[in-house]
Order: structure tokens, then C-alpha cells, then sequence
């Protein structure tokens, strides 16, 4: 589902705006970088693997997915993504995900926009609760949503398939009253 109006970053000299097909190769780039995808549950074998998630991004239902292109302000390059799945309008939740380009990890950036969506998905788009899934091997994106004030739930073994084989994911949630 598209964002009307994006949320401040929250960082200085970092933007955020609707995702669009055009960052597509931008985005591929740094999601296929190894160390990225050891990270990660993706499981992309070329750009078009991607083109799904443009798919939900276009379709109008309250339901699907919304993501957001971190942008550098200075040189206008797509840095990173951040957005929501497993979206329910009933139960007023959905799972954060986000992703960074290696090269500008370890500057808070990942931090202060995971922080300012949360609050934004709180006060605009109305959720009551946010929960993030990290791959155990993860301890960066672990501390990213620690920082945000999520709280550690427990450990989901096997739950996802990660290159074809199960992994066990650590789930954080955050409520708005939190």
C-alpha cells in the first residue's frame, strides 16, 4: 500500500519516502552484498526476485505491505528500506522490517528511523502493536529494535526458511503505550 506522506527520519541528512520500482537496482545491489544476506532470511537470486514486493506495495489493500526508501539527503542514493508486513487491520499490528546498505552501518541511522516509524506507525497509522522477527546470527538488528524500546518476546525456532533451511528467529514487539 503506498504512504501518502512519509514520517521525518528522525536522522539528520537522511529522508524517508514511498519505495518505488525505479530503486529497485539500488536496492538489490546492497540486499545481494554477502554480508547482508547472511543477516537475513532473503533469498534473492536477481532483481526480479524483488518484484513482488513492488507488487504489494501498489496493491490497495489494507493489508499489504508498506516500505519506505531511506534516502541520503547529500548524494540522493537509496541507503536502505524500512516498512511493514503481516499487516492486520483487525488486530491493528504489523512487522517492522528494515535493511541498510553495509557501508552505513553502525552510525545510529538503522536506530533513529526504526524509533521514529515505530512512533509514526503508532500515532498515524493507528497499530497498537509493531513486532520485529531477527534471525538469531543478528545481533545488529537485535540491538537496533532494543533501542527502539522493543521488548524480547522469545525465541521462534524454525520459523521461517532461511536459503532452505528452517531458522529460528528472535521475536520483539512494541506497544503504543509502551
Amino acid at each position: 500500500m503506498k504512504i501518502p506522506s512519509a514520517p521525518q527520519s528522525g536522522y539528520p541528512g537522511i529522508s524517508l519516502r514511498q519505495l518505488e520500482r525505479s530503486d529497485l537496482s539500488s536496492w538489490y545491489a546492497y540486499l545481494a552484498n554477502p554480508d547482508v544476506v547472511r543477516h537475513t532470511s532473503w533469498n534473492l537470486h536477481s532483481e526480479a526476485d524483488l518484484l513482488p514486493m513492488f507488487d504489494g506495495i501498489d496493491s490497495e489493500l489494507p493489508t499489504s505491505i508498506r516500505r519506505m526508501a531511506i534516502i541520503s539527503d547529500l548524494s540522493g542514493e537509496l541507503i536502505g528500506t524500512i516498512g511493514f508486513h503481516t499487516v492486520s487491520n483487525v488486530n491493528r499490528t504489523a512487522e517492522i522490517a528494515y535493511d541498510l546498505a553495509p557501508n552505513h552501518w553502525g552510525q545510529g541511522i538503522a536506530s533513529t528511523v526504526c524509533a521514529a516509524v515505530t512512533q509514526w506507525s503508532f500515532s498515524v497509522l493507528g497499530f497498537i502493536r509493531v513486532q520485529g522477527t531477527v534471525l538469531e546470527t543478528n545481533e545488529g538488528s537485535a540491538r537496533v529494535l532494543q533501542k527502539c524500546g522493543y521488548r524480547h518476546e522469545g525465541l521462534l525456532r524454525s520459523f521461517r526458511m532461511v536459503r532452505g533451511t528452517p531458522g529460528n528467529f528472535h521475536l520483539y514487539s512494541r506497544l503504543s503505550g509502551d
